[in-house]
């Protein structure tokens, strides 16, 4: 029998709102803005490559490095011969499809609960049923003891996190039906929906329910609730991409609001109440900083011109193999315009019908356009070999090339 007291124990819920009120209102009201400039179909095409980055920078606070290249080939389903890179493939593609997943759920389901244990374990499941067998374990620091993970399942048994000694296991389904209630987003809306994402997104791992990949379903889980609280943006930006350029300052400020309550004056609960208030100031800070970091690459003459550049360096021969300076002109039309017939090409390159086909199997070729049938209308590929020039920063340059 679990007790209030027992419950309490995740107490305070929410942080104090007033040092959070500037910076929940910027994410909101920036997040709304972004991508606007871009065609829907070429939104569509760079929320695509925000998976990949989101999967790459979330792998990487796990301290999995898997190379942005590796992420591509797995996608294209060519996995590697050597163990372990394939298992980091394998770990990425599980990330990318799980989102996918949870992108479908949102749209098709506007009646799921983002904060109930279903949608937890949804997230969990999917994301263990993809894992190389050999990660569907944990070790004993000493490593003599062996448990499986099974996809979906709480854990019933007691774990430390570092420091962090979650909730004994038998408080967990009225630990999970305290937290599904108060962090609802269907109970909530505005500032207060961006603050209650911040805080789930601790209180959450603070619970730690399975055994094993709970930061990875937290992540998940926050990004699903960014969505559905409007603050998603089209799917153009990715906290986790912050939060693994501050990986040191994230985790601290995760064991830091673990703290219990410091004094009288740190809020009625048992956990500290500034500590909870601190996490979720850094939280909203890295988000806002992702966005508006995303802005400024999205923003359509900036990028218009890298593209051109990138032509042009190809053209000059300093980047592979040689791309014809017409190239930029069908690159930038389908930018503008998020597709275009393959019938176009002469008239958007100016050149004969020949090298006009030629210059589309080339860009075809290499991914800088793709298509779904082989005949159908042309958009903007993002290739990992060209990312680094149409998207400075994105991936860190010195894994680019992997």
């Amino acid at each position: 029998m679990v007790s209030a007291a027992d419950l309490s124990s995740m107490e305070p819920l929410f942080p104090e709102p007033a040092p959070l009120k500037e910076p929940a209102l910027a994410v909101v009201r920036e997040a709304g803005a972004l991508g606007g400039q871009l065609h829907p179909v070429t939104r569509s095409s760079v929320a695509e490559l925000l998976r990949a980055i989101n999967t790459y920078h979330s792998n990487l606070i796990e301290g999995h490095d898997t190379r942005p290249g590796d992420i591509e080939r797995a996608l294209a389903g060519s996995l590697s011969t050597s163990p372990e890179r394939r298992a980091l493939q394998m770990e990425a593609r599980a990330h990318v499809e799980v989102q996918r997943l949870v992108e479908k759920r949102l749209e098709t389901d506007p009646s799921l609960v983002l904060t109930g244990r279903e949608f937890l374990s949804f997230i969990h499941c999917e994301f263990y049923e993809r894992m190389p067998a050999e990660w569907r374990v944990v070790r004993d620091a000493d490593g003599t003891k062996e448990r499986p993970v099974v996809p979906g399942r709480l854990r019933d048994e007691e774990v430390e996190v570092g420091r962090h000694r979650p909730p004994p296991a038998p408080m967990l389904p009225a630990l999970l039906e305290r937290f599904e209630r108060a962090y609802d987003p269907s109970r909530m809306e505005g500032l207060e929906a961006t603050m209650a994402v911040a805080a789930s997104h601790h209180r959450l791992l603070w619970i730690h329910p399975f055994l094993d990949g709970n930061g990875r379903v937290a992540r998940l889980f926050t990004d699903a609730c960014l969505r559905r609280a409007g603050l998603g943006g089209h799917g153009l930006w990715t906290a986790s991409r912050g939060l693994a350029r501050q990986r040191s300052r994230y985790l601290d400020a995760l064991a830091a609001a673990d703290a219990e309550r410091w004094n009288d004056y740190d809020g009625r609960g048992a956990r500290s109440r500034a500590a909870l208030t601190a996490f979720a100031r850094f939280f909203l800070d890295v988000c806002l900083d992702q966005i508006r970091f995303m802005s400024s690459l999205l923003e359509l003459d900036g990028l218009l011109a890298r593209i051109e550049d990138y032509v042009e360096r190809r053209a000059r021969g300093g980047l592979g193999p040689k791309l014809p300076r017409e190239a930029r002109h069908l690159l930038g039309e389908v930018l503008l315009r998020g597709e275009a017939p393959r019938g176009d090409a002469p008239r958007i390159t100016g050149t004969s019908q020949r090298t006009a086909r030629r210059i589309m199997a080339q860009l075809v070729r290499e991914r800088l356009l793709v298509s779904d049938t082989p005949k159908g209308p042309v958009r903007l590929g993002f290739p990992v070999s060209a990312v680094g020039f149409y998207f400075p920063h994105l991936f860190p340059q010195d894994v680019l090339g992997s």
